[in-house]
């Protein structure tokens, strides 16, 4: 696995850019994605040392991370890694106790490559992005 992004929920990504860019200080953006299929629009922030954040904001009522909103719980959400092999990354996941909480879906964020995220025994949730040389693409002026 390869790390790829730390998940972050807000409620719009115009609010989340807002309070991501004056914080963390986010240097570049990637252009926004609508993902029907997993109800979210998210776009990725990269600050200035090279870390990738991904803003995720609820598309709909049916999105996940409309509790997180809700109860200001989870907010700083999943943290996501790219793999070559989901369905292999996935059982070792399962093997060392982990829980599937969705079933791989295409995200529209990453050409339609797989994605399906895990809930930790730790308490964190993992997301599995079955796309080994993604590279996110940054706008060239600021949003």
């Amino acid at each position: 696995m390869k790390f790829d992004h730390i998940g972050v929920v807000a409620a719009t990504l115009a609010q989340g850019r807002a309070v991501l860019r004056d914080t963390l200080e986010i240097v570049a953006w990637s252009e926004e994605f609508a993902d029907p299929v997993n109800h979210i629009y998210c776009q990725f922030g990269r600050d200035a040392s090279g870390v990738c954040y991904e803003l995720v904001a609820p598309l709909g009522d049916q999105s996940p991370v409309g509790k997180a909103l809700k109860t200001r719980t989870n907010t700083l959400h999943h943290v996501a890694y790219l793999t070559s092999d989901l369905a292999a990354e996935s059982e070792r996941l399962l093997q060392a106790g982990c829980i599937a909480v969705t079933r791989p879906a295409p995200a529209i964020a990453f050409g339609g490559a797989l994605i399906q995220f895990f809930f930790t025994g730790l308490g964190m949730v993992v997301e599995l992005i079955e796309a080994p040389d993604h590279s996110h693409a940054y706008l060239a002026a600021p949003i």
